[in-house]
């Protein structure tokens, strides 16, 4: 790919991202969109501004459409207008909810639709590919909506339960985004890329304002696009690695998706809503070891580095290598959840994780 048409989005996104943050904040502020700490929430902090998502969003679509115009590719237009679309929905569903709340029912709603909209444009799941014989399935299409719908949602609400702390769901997003422009680039799949870049580069732009201590939170807004741009770029690089096939993207955002999983079975086990909040998440046990956030921060941003270099390397195997190493990626990964305590299915198996020794004696 051309130099220039890498470095666009790239650049447009970080520098737009950077200056709108700020402006985001204070518009936050004036409409009322901040956020009410709770006893179970991490923040303590009186009238943080929410809508630091509304900021990487315009910067992302700004680099993104700004990029469009000087490629010119008019055979992916309608993919364009398509990610455009479901983008705004997204975004528009988490404008409301950061300012005037919005029931589950009805945000679960708007992200189907989301979903919907972005399947229509060709992002899908239809294809699975063999391992051994390297040959790639057509999936059926009454298969391929559900299985798409399933995938888009499950990973923009993951993303969104995993915004717990400062600076977290942004620096996760731009690893996870960066390792999934790669294996696009990978797949040879421009637009994919270009999403990549422009996506890595807002966030990159807005976590000045939001790593630890924060100045101002996504809000649903944030969390909830960037789960859903990182749920379609993903789509962008499966279909073509050659491997096996949905295992790279998976991989890739292993930790938001175990994260998620686990907390819901252990909210039904438990018999309670399993969108209720708790603080048995994965970055919850990591800020009870640590005793600050950017401790936890950082470890996170370190585990999801390792899983995004396992799925780069997944990318590059096949046959019994591929099934092997994948093998042991499992054995690893339970056991590293074991470790963190985060296969616990209730509050009384919550200790598993060590606290970290206080300073100046026990």
């Amino acid at each position: 790919m051309d130099p220039l048409a890498l470095a666009l989005p790239l650049t447009v996104a970080f520098g737009l991202a950077l200056l709108l943050t700020p402006l985001a904040g204070r518009l936050a502020l004036r409409a009322g969109a901040v956020d009410r700490p709770t006893a179970r929430g991490i923040n303590q902090r009186l009238d943080m501004p929410l809508l630091g998502g509304l900021a990487v969003a315009a910067a992302f679509f700004a680099a993104v459409g700004w990029s469009y115009r000087v490629s010119g590719a008019a055979d992916e237009t309608g993919r364009w207008l398509g990610l455009v679309a479901g983008g705004l929905v997204v975004v528009g569903a988490g404008v409301w909810d950061d300012r005037h709340g919005m029931r589950a029912p009805m945000k679960l709603a708007l992200q189907t639709l989301a979903a919907v909209i972005a399947i229509h444009s060709g992002f899908e799941i239809s294809r699975i590919g063999n391992p051994y014989t390297m040959s790639i399935v057509d999936i059926p299409r009454f298969v391929v909506w559900p299985a798409s719908v399933l995938w888009i949602v499950g990973v923009t609400n993951a993303l969104n339960l995993l915004d717990g702390l400062d600076g977290l769901a942004a620096g996760v997003g731009a690893i996870i985004g960066a390792t999934l422009t790669v294996i696009a680039w990978q797949a040879g799949q421009p637009f994919g890329v270009c999403m990549g870049l422009a996506l890595v580069g807002s966030l990159l732009g807005y976590l000045p304002h939001n790593f630890p201590p924060a100045r101002i939170f996504l809000g649903d807004t944030g969390a909830l696009t960037i789960g859903y741009l990182l749920a379609l770029l993903a789509l962008e690089g499966y279909q073509r690695v050659t491997v096996l096939t949905f295992v790279v993207p998976l991989l890739a955002l292993a930790v938001p998706i175990l994260d998620t999983a686990l907390s819901i079975a252990r909210r039904l086990r438990r018999g309670v809503n399993p969108f209720s909040a708790d603080r048995l998440h994965m970055h919850h046990r990591m800020l009870d070891h640590h005793g600050n956030p950017r401790g936890a921060v950082v470890q996170f941003y370190f585990l999801t580095g390792c899983f995004s270099l396992i799925a780069l390397s997944f990318t590059q195997l096949s046959g019994m290598a591929a099934a092997l190493f994948l093998a042991a990626v499992v054995v690893l990964t339970v056991r590293l959840l074991w470790n963190l305590g985060a296969l616990s299915m209730g509050d009384q198996d919550a200790g598993r994780f060590p606290p970290a020794p206080r300073k100046g004696g026990p």
